[in-house]
């Protein structure tokens, strides 16, 4: 009985511990220091309100890099996936230095910055 407990209890802590990590976290964790979700630029990096469906260097009050103002990207979910997979492959030239290389990170992370609205 004891080792059915256990057992049990290391199952729930291992499913707990391979959970899906919500795209807030992420956000927290690898993009905060640099960007903000307010609309107003005020950090390191662009803000990120209302990023999904935008033309890519086109914010204004951000000076951005002559590469990503020529990447003639916009937004969505395939965009952002690629180029947080990795910033500098994907365009080279851009201020951006930290990617999110994890797949299941980067997919909650792509969800959540869909969601952020001006």
């Amino acid at each position: 009985m004891k080792f059915a407990i256990i057992l049990a209890a290391s199952l729930a802590a291992a499913g707990s511990a391979s959970a899906a990590p919500s795209g807030e976290a992420v956000f927290k964790q690898r993009c905060a220091v640099c960007h903000s979700i307010a609309p107003a630029p005020g950090k390191m990096g662009p803000p990120l309100a209302g990023v999904a469906g935008r033309k890519a260097g086109t914010l204004p009050g951000y000076a951005y890099s002559s590469a990503m103002k020529g990447s003639k990207l916009t937004w969505d979910a395939a965009t952002l996936d690629t180029y947080l997979k990795a910033p500098g492959k994907s365009v080279p030239g851009t201020k951006m230095l930290v990617g999110a290389p994890d797949a299941e990170q980067r997919a909650a992370l792509v969800q959540y910055l869909g969601t952020l609205k001006n």
